[in-house]
């Protein structure tokens, strides 16, 4: 469980508060490299979230049927760094422009909490164990959870706000597929039901590749992906770069 002490003022005295994890998730990401910088942006990239008990009770979900999307929150379980710094560099701005880390959501913060609006796809009981289904994530495979809320669109869509750094969504890049992976992928989708062209797709439209370290045709890039290791290339066009997949292999 994790454990948070905080310090009021030097007047009062050091509170510690100690959060349960009411639940696990598994993700279809494996490891952080790959993973989009932020919710929603792979609409295919689907998880679960297992309840722990005492928490997984079907009756705790009551009312939740009527809600499309949740915000999860949870904790940056595998950020290995202990040391807070007050100024990070996010992806977004090419890794070498600073901003004050709480103008950021990068994992690196005092507390490594972390929170994502996802789509909400239901409860399911298997096996005696409770889960939520959840769609669009951004989250490791095995990241606690601390808490699950509705999303209420009249108060949490604020359609006026701004966000200079950030005011609009990343351009995306062209990903090819050849015709032989192409066949895999269909396999892959008859046998478990997941779309994996389409999540592959999404994820390498993304780009992966840290934003200040230029592509390398010549460079074999990789993650981990459900129980595969996707493998791509950046190919160097005229205007821009595209990403060719040159690899799908069941992972060891």
């Amino acid at each position: 469980m994790p454990s948070l002490n905080v310090h009021l003022s030097d007047r009062l005295p050091v509170m510690d508060f100690t959060f349960p994890a009411i639940g696990i998730v598994h993700s279809c990401f494996r490891e952080k490299f790959g993973i989009p910088r932020q919710p929603g942006l792979v609409p295919l990239a689907s998880a679960e979230i297992e309840l722990l008990p005492p928490y997984d009770e079907r009756s705790a979900f009551d009312g939740l049927e009527g809600c499309t999307h949740i915000w999860v929150q949870f904790v940056f379980h595998a950020n290995k760094r202990e040391e807070w710094k007050p100024k990070v560099k996010p992806p977004r701005l090419g890794g070498n422009k600073s901003l004050g880390v709480f103008a950021t959501r990068s994992p690196t913060r005092p507390a490594p909490i972390g929170l994502s609006v996802v789509s909400f796809d239901g409860v399911v009981e298997r096996a005696g164990k409770l889960f939520v289904q959840v769609s669009g994530i951004d989250v490791l495979d095995g990241t606690p959870v601390l808490d699950i809320k509705p999303y209420v669109p009249y108060v949490d869509c604020i359609p006026t706000a701004e966000n200079q750094f950030a005011a609009a969504p990343p351009e995306i890049i062209t990903v090819d597929i050849p015709d032989a992976l192409k066949a895999v992928c269909v396999d892959y989708q008859n046998r478990t039901g997941t779309d994996l062209a389409g999540l592959v797709v999404q994820i390498l439209q993304q780009d992966p590749r840290p934003q200040y370290q230029k592509p390398e045709p010549e460079r074999i890039y990789g993650m981990k992906l459900l129980d595969l290791d996707v493998c791509w290339r950046y190919v160097d066009d005229t205007d821009r770069y595209r990403i060719e997949l040159i690899a799908l292999i069941p992972s060891q």
